[in-house]
């Protein structure tokens, strides 16, 4: 059976000279590049999706002008041996896959698709014979509609000059390429043009014995530990020693000291202190502060006042993949109390290298690390929904719990509403919420999958918008989080489960300084809290000093 223009042996020989060896896997995908290409209109200008980097690429590219380089095939590896052709203006196209249902005629195809046989037993002759006679018929085909997203070609972005290797790349990347980000695939050290190779090079300091020291100025900060009892700079940078410091310097094992009148460094070593406050200025944002004077290379970084930190999560992570500094922090999107530190940055050697300095200047960019988000004074509307409590068979206690979490962060609630479960009672009842002024609604309970809890179908009826129902938190796991409109600006919108009155320490505790921080939370933001986000049910709560939520 033909392969296109090709005989099947012919197209073996293309795919040895373009593969390296005539691969069972490419030999079907021309097949399967025929089918699709078979059930497309003729003259029509089509693109391509192919569903593993494995062999099946190669096909494409051996029968067709779409290639990975110039965007008209598109590798999306999901793992599957499956390509889609499609009019790259409609979307509109086939898919091709390998049917498994289809290969019990076909022995040797199906021991080897499905790895049933080590690769020496084998039989390649009958393998190749089978792919011959089968053809495509092993394959099913269905059609498809691909999504803008993956039709959309990129214009030209733009391109910056690394200032880690001095070599082009997509200013999209970051602030350094993604190589000096710490994703090169080399061991060692990069040879640059001009360099030895060596970011890691010690500057041209020059120690003498302490004993040639007096009335010289130490060059660093020389730390003393007494163990267990303390732990901090005995000698300051830009202290002249005295004959009398000599004996502690060799209590403190010190033999040879650095010292500022020999031999600096040049231009190209930037000092610990001046480098460190070069990174907190480019960090530090409103809300945060940090100490102008910075010892042994390190510095805090202090909340201004209490509210939410927000923290640029790639940034940090590219600056720590900068040789010599580290930067490390509290978990973001938590609560940070005033005066508080929450962060330190450090350059680590004495010196670092200009080149490093601006690496990690680069990698920061324009936009602050660490801000501070105030909590904001907001009106809260408390929507008790449950018949029981309507008709007053049981108390209401949810509403105490908002009402306390909510004045512990600086909130209050202003108006408060018991419904049944009632779809149309539930939209009357936030729709009076927003008439009376409330800038975030709280909803409690009717949330479970129970056939009478309808909150979250009443809120649908009352005009929520940007809806995520159900995170991985627990306990909390069918909280909601939505978004309703009154003339123009957005109301938040908060579904507490009823975990919350059993409970101490709920999803309620993680999202609600959110929400009253002005943060829009999308479904990645709760994906997040999936790590860290299993409550242990201490007796005695901890929160926020536990680990839940971190």
């Amino acid at each position: 059976m033909n392969i296109g223009p090709y005989t099947f042996e012919e197209f073996k020989q293309k795919a040895k000279d373009f593969h390296g060896y005539p691969a069972p896997g490419l030999l079907i995908g021309g097949y399967m590049v025929e089918a699709a290409r078979s059930l497309l209109p003729k003259d029509i200008l089509f693109e391509a999706v192919v569903e593993t980097g494995k062999c099946l690429p190669d096909a494409v590219q051996i029968l067709t002008p779409l290639s990975t380089g110039n965007s008209w095939m598109k590798v999306v590896n999901l793992g599957r041996y499956a390509l889609s052709l499609y009019d790259k203006y409609t979307g509109e196209g086939h898919r091709v896959f390998v049917d498994t249902a289809l290969l019990e005629d076909w022995p040797e195809i199906k021991a080897w698709f499905l790895k049933l046989k080590p690769k020496k037993e084998q039989d390649s002759d009958r393998l190749f014979a089978e792919i011959e006679a089968a053809g495509h018929t092993i394959c099913s085909t269905h059609p498809v509609t691909i999504p803008k997203r993956f039709m959309h070609k990129h214009g030209m972005r733009e391109i910056r000059v690394c200032p880690g290797c001095n070599e082009a790349y997509p200013a999209s990347d970051g602030g350094i390429c993604r190589g000096c980000q710490g994703e090169a695939p080399y061991l060692g050290s990069w040879q640059e043009p001009g360099g030895d190779g060596d970011d890691r090079t010690l500057p041209p300091l020059r120690a003498i014995p302490v004993e040639e020291a007096v009335g010289k100025t130490a060059l660093h900060d020389m730390t003393r530990i007494e163990p267990g009892k303390s732990k901090g700079p005995e000698f300051k940078a830009g202290q002249t020693f005295g004959v009398g410091d000599l004996c502690r310097l060799h209590q403190m094992g010190r033999s040879r000291v650095f010292v500022a009148e020999d031999a600096l460094p040049g231009e190209d070593w930037v000092h610990e202190n001046d480098a460190v406050l070069a990174f907190a200025r480019r960090m530090a944002g409103k809300g945060v502060t940090f100490d102008d004077a910075p010892s042994e290379g390190k510095l805090n970084f202090t909340a201004a006042y209490r509210g939410l930190l927000s923290l640029n999560r790639e940034a940090l992570l590219a600056f720590n993949l900068v040789p010599d500094v580290m930067c490390t922090s509290r978990r973001g999107d938590m609560l940070v109390e005033e005066g508080k530190g929450f962060a330190a940055c450090r350059a680590i050697p004495l010196y670092i290298s200009r080149q490093n300095l601006n690496r990690a200047l680069a990698v920061l960019g324009e936009r602050p690390l660490f801000e501070v988000l105030p909590l904001r004074d907001l009106a809260i509307g408390v929507l008790v929904t449950g018949t029981e409590v309507f008709k007053g068979l049981i108390q209401d206690k949810f509403e105490p719990v908002i009402r306390s979490k909510a004045e512990a962060l600086g909130a209050r609630v202003t108006a408060a509403r018991i419904t049944p479960d009632d779809r149309a009672a539930i939209t009357a009842g936030v729709r009076e919420l927003l008439d009376e002024g409330c800038d975030m609604i709280v909803t409690t309970a009717g949330l479970s999958v129970d056939p009478d809890d309808v909150t979250r179908a009443g809120l649908v009826d009352a005009g929520l918008t940007d809806m995520f129902y159900g995170m991985p938190v627990l306990p909390g796991a069918m909280t909601l989080v939505g978004r309703l409109q009154r003339e123009g600006s957005g109301v938040p919108v908060l579904g507490v489960p009823a975990c919350a009155l059993f409970h101490k320490t709920t999803s309620l505790d993680l999202l609600l300084p959110r929400l009253l921080a002005g943060q829009e939370l999308t479904r990645r933001d709760l994906a997040d809290l999936a790590e860290g986000g299993y409550c242990l049910g201490c007796k005695t709560c901890t929160f926020p000093k536990c680990p839940f939520g971190k």
